[in-house]
């Protein structure tokens, strides 16, 4: 019975380990056209493409399921650079999907605030900071210009505001950027 017991728990390790090299081995990677569109697009997560993300409409977009043409916050520069790394046509962005609002962030009138957190709920970027019957406010740096927490707020506290195009709004993760000498 100690011999079964043995020579089960044996192969049950050698299984094991070769299950686990296997699982390393044969990992499947990730489409790397689904991380070159999602490079190209603004990753506001807005939603107005009609995905949950970024993320989805890239994958759909390389599965031939969504045109490149439903990204407001990409506006018809990010159609032009969709369509040049697909090699295809460039096509008008879709104004079925809203305009492209990306110049401007949103602002509270922290004296109108009641706290009712729906903004901070309808956020896809975290962007808002505050708590239930606290004032919110806003962290600009963050804040993509989706324009998705205006609608739900129900004292009309929110506001936009206009940015100036400067280097460190234009270039992503700007702080992250290095010179070599």
């Amino acid at each position: 019975m100690f011999d079964s017991i043995l020579i089960f728990s044996i192969l049950s390790l050698i299984l094991g380990l070769l299950l686990g090299y296997a699982a390393i081995k044969f990992k499947v990677k990730g489409n790397p056209l689904v991380d070159q569109i999602d490079a190209l697009l603004p990753q506001t997560q807005c939603g107005q493409c009609d995905f949950a993300g970024c993320r989805p409409y890239a994958e759909a977009i390389a599965k031939g399921e969504a045109q490149i043409n439903q990204c407001p916050p990409g506006g018809q520069d990010g159609v032009d650079a969709l369509a040049q790394l697909l090699d295809v046509e460039t096509l008008l962005l879709n104004e079925e999907f809203g305009e492209n609002t990306t110049d401007h962030v949103v602002v509270v009138d922290e004296q109108v605030c009641i706290g009712c957190t729906l903004c901070i709920q309808a956020c896809p970027v975290d962007a808002f900071v505050g708590a239930s019957k606290v004032m919110t406010t806003v962290i600009e740096e963050e804040c993509t210009g989706c324009d998705l927490c205006i609608p739900v707020c129900p004292v009309d506290c929110i506001h936009i505001k206009e940015t100036q195009q400067t280097l460190r709004n234009y270039i992503p993760n700007i702080n992250e950027v290095t010179t070599h000498a």
